[in-house]
């Protein structure tokens, strides 16, 4: 029998949501026009030193993201669903897949050169996002970069039909996502609102990258 990588029900919802819609979900996010996500990652990766290390949180299927960090970087990928991570294994596989709950995850400390997170954070509980931020913070190597996108609506913990199934979302405004990132010790480089064309309709996520501030 599988074991759930969390035992917080929100959690487990997400987890075998995703177990159960994985191919469809790949079909699905294939119609999604995102430019912006194509040129976060370029921003990105002009940042990285060549041959990196880098970590993606929620990496799914692993397209088309972290297929372009494994490119050029060594890639460790984490995702709550064992399916999305079997669909990640076909495209990565050099890279180093761990089925965990992004937000209790570990890592030794400097760890990598880099750490993303493409629209995963919409799913945990709103109040762990800081944590999961001092948590990057700890990952970062000196002169490292943390690339994500956050959810810019007020929303506290929610479930409701997606896709099909029932998920989890939630999330805060922008200025909260802010205050949050300063808080775990982070220096905000790029910060904009870009929109995000689904099948069924335009989203708009606040994309960040930041870097460990200086300390003193």
């Amino acid at each position: 029998m599988r074991q759930p990588a969390s035992s917080d029900p929100r959690k487990q919802l997400v987890e075998s949501g995703y177990d159960r819609i994985a191919e469809r979900y790949l079909a699905w996010a294939g119609g999604i026009d995102d430019p912006g996500r194509a040129r976060m990652l370029d921003l990105l990766l002009e940042r990285l030193p060549p041959g990196g290390d880098v970590l993606d949180l929620g990496c799914g299927a692993g397209v088309p993201s972290t297929v372009r960090l494994a490119e050029r970087h060594r890639v460790t990928g984490v995702d709550i669903s064992q399916e999305q991570l079997r669909l990640a294994r076909e495209q990565l596989p050099h890279a180093e897949l761990v089925h965990a709950d992004l937000a209790s995850v570990e890592f030794p400390d400097a760890s990598f050169d880099g750490v993303t997170c493409f629209y995963a954070l919409g799913h945990l509980p709103r109040a762990q996002l800081g944590g999961v931020f001092r948590s990057v913070r700890g990952w970062l190597r000196p002169g490292g970069w943390f690339l994500t996108s956050l959810a810019c609506g007020d929303n506290t913990d929610a479930s409701g039909e997606w896709l099909g199934i029932e998920m989890h979302f939630s999330g805060y405004r922008p200025d909260r996502n802010r205050e949050l990132l300063r808080e775990a010790g982070f220096r905000i480089d790029v910060d904009e609102l870009v929109p995000l064309h689904e099948p069924e309709g335009t989203v708009t996520f606040q994309w960040v990258i930041a870097a460990p501030a200086a300390e003193g």
